[in-house]
């Protein structure tokens, strides 16, 4: 291959490909490179792209044309490249140019699949140039017939970047370039072609926006002529609001939207936003109320026939009830004042009847009912409504419940209200402080609306699984009615009055064709279900049902269902009592806990191994129970003699306290008597009474503290079979809530210190005693 020497002129734009012939600007070293080409015998030069970091590899043998000045006077050349050549080495020269060592490269002969690839590029070429009526190059285009020219004449497309032809200049191989410049090719008409689609579109839709404009011009031009209003339009709204039976101050709000309406033209999308408000305005009920129930025995009678116990509730509502009725005998009720609303909020663990007892509120008072629920909801405006700047903007569900109850009064039911959530979308809870405030919500104002709404009749009802979870200043606007979950004879009602009727009539079945003892309903309650309400219950006696019905399909005559028969009806039962089994050794203690499910027994177990003295607490416990895991291990060794613990060096070992059901967390100070009980039974190796459970905060000098839910806790222990319970001293007054028939059941010991709640706790000394020896082991 003939190496060649000659100047090189690098230029940063444009990208100079073989064939193309194009004018240069120059700079001093560019001026020199020209020079110094001009002075050899054949006025050739080499140009390649110039890059940042490295000399290129490939250039162009370039032929100049003509030399001359810009228009600003600028010193230029016109170069024509002529054939691609490879950089070898820079050598020495004349002049201030640099010389370059090259080998220029020659062309492969064209093949078949040259020929074929070249003939497609020039198809593609050619559609380019004729969808765009560029006729004049499309002869220059026909008139090359050199595969390797023909590829190379995308240095002139607009459309290929500076990087691109780069990249093309260093593919010597023809078949590569052809292969590059179709696919770019390609690219480019396919995204022309959108681009024109989507232009055409927006002059179609340009010219049909205009077309209509000027046909509902000359349609109103007719429809004046004929003397016609505008059907449906701002004079229809004008009317409505006439007619309607509105608040005065309603009124001229709406009377100002129907001007605004009037005002815009068809084309405004204002005029959807405002139809929109004033059809929602328009729905909603300002004067329509229903008329308060003032039969007392007969609401209490409703209540009664739809609920089994819950007399808290009903006292509450029979109150409400008794008071309206009286201040409606006196002539004493204010449309519109303060403080006229009742808001109750009915916390408990589920399946208690919690949400339908707000139904049968409304059936008492004689009012309507809508439910709202509010699990989940994070966006404030869900509650006061969006702007109605606010594309697709909305009232608030507090107004919607209004419209859908289509009255002023109603009971609305807030379901789940400690389900709220807040997020970057603001707090819902803090938008119902009005709403629920009877000394506020008179003037509640949704966003939407932007409207004075007079919530003060109407009969809110919040329900929730557990108090800690409502803040606390929405806590204050509410009055508190805690539901703690129904005894064992209480579900034996429940089942038998409500329950089985119903699930009676969902399966097609009569009291006639079977019939459930009430021994069967108290087995179901006591040894198939452990929950505070009838949910899981009535779940049972539906399938219980359905396998009578299947029976029946075979049988004939009526079938009854002892408790010997449950097994066949719904299996074996899920729950049996273990408290004695978990409990016979020393070191486990059996404690009492208020959870979101309600009242259930809790489990504790100690242990001493080998190892550095401390204390290892499992069981995925809150740091509020690790310190009271801390203060009884702290009472225990303090207190070591006073507990009857003769041989103390159990408590110098590794403790080890366990609550079982790790996978649940767990926290709070009430298991504190409990763990000194457990720990107490570890050191001394006399087992705790099965039959006993505890509840209580321990300090660290042995005071029995108060805690809550005391009658969730003494109605879990008689679920678990338990016979003794001891709580606080201070929690006595509670057991005043407590039914008669837990309390009969249960023996329940009000403690002030904890060493004699451990005296009356653990077993007899003599009675199955382990050695503090093996008191370890044993546990």
């Amino acid at each position: 291959m003939t190496q060649l020497r000659l100047p090189l002129l690098l230029v940063g734009e444009p990208v100079v490909l073989p064939g193309m012939v194009v004018p240069i600007e120059l700079d001093d070293a560019g001026q020199a490179a020209v020079d110094a080409a001009a002075a050899s015998a054949d006025n050739t030069l080499l140009i390649a792209p110039r890059l940042e970091d490295r000399l290129p590899d490939y250039a162009v043998l370039a032929d100049i044309v003509q030399r001359g000045r810009t228009p600003g006077g600028e010193p230029a050349v016109v170069l024509r490249g002529r054939q691609r050549a490879r950089l070898e080495q820079g050598v020495s020269g004349p002049g201030s140019a640099l010389w370059m060592e090259v080998a220029p490269i020659e062309n492969a002969e064209p093949d078949d699949e040259t020929t074929t690839l070249a003939a497609e590029y020039r198809a593609l070429v050619l559609a380019d140039l004729q969808r765009r009526n560029a006729w004049q190059v499309v002869d220059s285009v026909n008139r090359v017939s050199d595969p390797s020219a023909l590829a190379d004449l995308a240095g002139y497309a607009s459309y290929i970047s500076d990087s691109q032809k780069r990249e093309l200049l260093e593919t010597p191989d023809t078949k590569a370039r052809l292969r590059l410049v179709i696919g770019w090719t390609r690219d480019h008409i396919a995204e022309a072609e959108v681009s024109e689609k989507i232009a055409e579109e927006v002059r179609a839709g340009v010219d049909k926006t205009q077309r209509e404009y000027l046909l509902r011009q000359q349609l109103a031009a007719i429809r004046k002529e004929l003397g016609e209003g505008e059907p449906e339009g701002a004079d229809d709204y004008r009317g409505r609001v006439e007619a309607a039976d509105l608040p005065e101050k309603v009124r001229e709000a709406a009377m100002r939207e129907v001007g605004k309406l009037e005002r815009a033209s068809e084309n405004n999308p204002e005029a959807g936003y405002i139809r929109t408000w004033l059809d929602t305005v328009l729905e909603l009920p300002w004067h329509s109320s229903t008329t308060d129930s003032t039969d007392i025995p007969g609401a209490r009678a409703i209540l009664d026939a739809d609920h089994h116990g819950l007399d808290d509730v009903k006292d509450r509502i029979t109150e409400y009830l008794a008071v309206r009725a009286r201040r409606a005998q006196r002539g004493l009720e204010v449309v519109g004042g303060r403080g006229s609303g009742a808001v109750l909020v009915l916390v408990g663990p589920p399946g208690v009847g919690k949400t339908s007892l707000g139904e049968s509120v409304a059936r008492a008072l004689g009012r309507k009912f809508v439910r709202v629920a509010l699990g989940g909801v994070r966006d404030e405006a869900e509650i006061r409504g969006h702007r109605r700047t606010y594309v697709g903007a909305l009232p608030g569900r507090i107004v919607r419940a209004i419209g859908e109850a289509g009255s002023m009064n109603p009971v609305v039911l807030l379901d789940e209200i400690d389900k709220v959530g807040s997020d970057f979308r603001g707090d819902p809870a803090a938008a119902l402080l009005e709403v629920l405030d009877p000394a506020q919500n008179h003037t509640f104002r949704d966003h939407y609306l932007d409207l004075d709404l007079d919530l003060s009749d109407v009969v809110f009802l919040a329900t929730a699984n557990v108090v800690e979870s409502i803040p606390q200043a929405l806590l204050d606007r509410m009055e508190l009615v805690t539901l703690d979950g129904y005894t064992s004879d209480e579900k034996v009602a429940i089942a038998r009055d409500f329950l089985l009727p119903r699930q009676l009539e969902r399966a097609a079945l009569t009291a006639e064709e079977v019939e459930l003892t009430d021994e069967a309903l108290r087995l179901l309650a006591a040894d198939y279900t452990r929950e505070p309400g009838v949910r899981q219950l009535e779940r049972l006696l539906a399938k219980a049902l359905r396998k009578v019905a299947t029976k029946l399909a075979d049988e004939s005559g009526p079938l009854v269902i002892d408790a010997a028969d449950l097994r066949d009806y719904v299996g074996r039962p899920r729950f049996t009592p273990d408290a004695h089994e978990r409990t016979s050794v020393p070191g486990v203690a059996t404690g009492l806990a208020v959870t979101g499910m309600g009242g259930d027994v809790l489990f504790i177990e100690a242990n001493a191994v080998d190892g550095e003295p401390g204390l290892t607490l499992t069981g995925q416990l809150g740091d509020v129970m690790k310190e009271s895991a801390q203060i009884a291990l702290s009472y225990v060794r303090s207190h070591a003699a006073e507990l009857g613990i003769a041989d103390v060096s159990v408590l110098d070992r590794r403790i080890h306290i366990h609550v079982p059901a790790g996978a649940i967390p767990k926290d709070g100070p009430s298991a504190g008597v409990t763990m000194v009980t457990a720990l107490t039974s570890l050191a001394t190796g006399r087992p705790v009474r099965s039959d006993v459970g505890m509840t209580g905060e321990v300090t660290l000098n042995g005071r029995v503290l108060p805690i809550g839910g005391v009658k969730q806790k003494l109605l879990a222990a008689q679920r678990a079979g338990l016979t003794t319970v001891f709580v606080p001293s201070r929690n006595e007054p509670d057991l005043d809530d407590v039914p008669a028939e837990i309390l009969e059941a249960l023996t329940v010991r009000p403690m002030g210190e904890v060493s004699a709640l451990i005296t009356a706790a653990l077993e007899p000394v003599g009675s199955n005693e382990a050695t503090p020896e093996n008191a370890a082991t044993a546990a």
